[in-house]
């Protein structure tokens, strides 16, 4: 199952479901915040909630995201509880990219940071059931402030030397009132960076992260395929100047989710009630890793079949930062 959120012409939120190509509002449900709360408090699953809620009329649901009437696919009341963070180093890549990383582990006498990041989430990050795995790189993105719609823009900041995307798989949760993490489901993500910051020094690595991410439209309500594929591309002026396939799941991952999902929710302050989290595992794929130098304008696709529609954004940049900060004493 596949759920959305739309905006209705008066402006309120309704949920759509769907399965296959027919997609139709859940009845009497005022967002997908308030499904998963209702859910919780009635101890059965998100599924059996939506159909205890039955569907109503009909959407086209393509439509209505050109129309820019599909929003994100959760929200909270108070943007300041939706929090996005994320981890790297987690994936494998393709195979000539993992033969040629190993090696590099293999030959290498010292190796960097990020290496041994790698080579720790390689040897440790894939614990058996009911273990601790390594814990991965991770880094804090901002909150619901920071999220971005499809189809709106991803705007890198004043201060900015680059906005790169990373297509990626992102875990959606709510905290149940008791502090238990529920994972609604897993959804498209742009983990939006500036790798020309980061790569400066990889210190600098959490400023390269305080920037905006979009995810969705739809959220995949379910298991997630092992092996997923899709693929991420960049058009300028309507032509594409930049694909690439890429591969997430666990068969392409050196993490479990499982472990990853551990080295989140261990911390009290990431189990508040009634927060929601937007977790993204990581990618092996970037355009800056081809030399593609993006422009404001340039438009971000990401698209795998299991998560229905493609997550769009365009590129913009926002002036120039002039001088410092200007903080006012009181």
């Amino acid at each position: 199952m596949l759920i959305s959120q739309i905006i209705r012409p008066d402006g309120t939120l309704a949920v759509v479901a769907r399965e296959g190509s027919e997609a139709a509002v859940v009845k009497g449900a005022a967002s997908t915040y308030a499904l998963a709360q209702e859910a919780i408090a009635s101890g059965q699953s998100l599924a059996a909630t939506i159909a205890a809620h039955g569907l109503g009329e009909a959407v086209d649901l393509a439509r209505l995201l050109d129309e820019g009437r599909v929003t994100l696919p959760v929200t909270h009341p108070d943007p300041a509880h939706l929090h996005l963070t994320g981890t790297g180093l987690t994936h494998l890549g393709s195979a000539s990219a993992r033969d040629a990383m190993h090696a590099k582990l293999d030959g290498a006498e010292v190796l960097t940071d990020s290496m041994r990041m790698f080579k720790m989430g390689l040897e440790g990050g894939r614990p058996a059931a009911g273990q601790i795995g390594v814990q991965p790189e991770w880094f804090y993105k901002g909150n619901g402030h920071a999220a971005v719609a499809p189809g709106q823009p991803l705007t890198a900041p004043g201060c900015a030397e680059d906005g790169g995307e990373e297509p990626e798989v992102a875990g959606i949760y709510i905290i149940a009132p008791d502090g238990q993490p529920f994972r609604i489901g897993w959804a498209l993500a742009n983990e939006f960076s500036d790798h020309v910051i980061e790569k400066v020094n990889y210190l600098w690595l959490a400023h390269s992260k305080l920037r905006p991410a979009s995810f969705g439209p739809e959220i995949l309500v379910g298991d997630l395929p092992a092996d997923l594929q899709g693929t991420s591309r960049i058009r300028r002026n309507g032509r594409v100047i930049w694909e690439k396939p890429f591969l997430s799941g666990e068969a392409n991952m050196s993490h479990t989710y499982a472990n990853l999902e551990h080295h989140h929710f261990k911390y009290g302050i990431f189990c508040q009630p009634g927060d929601l989290h937007v977790h993204m595992f990581g990618t092996a794929t970037l355009s800056v890793a081809d030399g593609i130098k993006t422009e404001a304008g340039d438009m971000f696709e990401i698209e795998a079949p299991p998560f229905g529609l493609p997550l769009k954004n365009p590129l913009a940049f926002a002036p120039r930062e002039t001088g410092p900060a200007l903080v006012k004493a009181l």
